[in-house]
């Protein structure tokens, strides 16, 4: 699935209700959250609900890091913020750790029109998120 796709469905929902319903199916296809990730290190701060997001780099070791991407591991206690953890993913799947510190996720919520639909603590938790598999594809470029 990628944001093109989400953006067709956006388009075929009129309702917001709908629209959060989806977001919601989309957080209940994520992979189950292995227990033993539930660390603080894993937690997302800044979030209202509980968010942990684990983050590892995969790449080809016979080719230049620069290709490498983020495999990421996610769930919140909360199902509409388990449903933008899944909107992230989809987000930066496939992209580059330098795409990703370049990637406007937000601008992408915003052009969704998710952003002006979530409430300040979402949208402060959604920003956290974001700054944090950003700050980790950051450090990973620095190593």
């Amino acid at each position: 699935m990628s944001i093109e796709d989400i953006r067709a469905d956006f388009a075929l929902l009129d309702e917001w209700e709908d629209r959060y319903r989806y977001v919601i199916e989309l957080g209940r296809a994520l992979p189950p959250f292995p227990n033993e990730l539930r660390t603080d290190a894993n937690k997302v701060r800044g979030c209202a609900s509980q968010v942990w997001l684990a983050t590892r780099r995969v790449g080809d070791p016979g080719q230049p890091s620069s290709g490498d991407t983020l495999e990421m591991q996610g769930m919140s206690d909360a199902h509409i913020v388990q449903g933008l953890v899944a909107l992230l993913f989809i987000i930066y799947q496939g992209k580059t750790l330098d795409e990703i510190v370049k990637t406007d996720a937000e601008g992408i919520f915003a052009s969704l029109g998710l952003k002006e639909h979530l409430t300040p603590q979402r949208s402060n938790g959604l920003a956290s998120m974001v700054k944090r598999i950003r700050a980790d594809a950051s450090q990973m470029l620095a190593v």
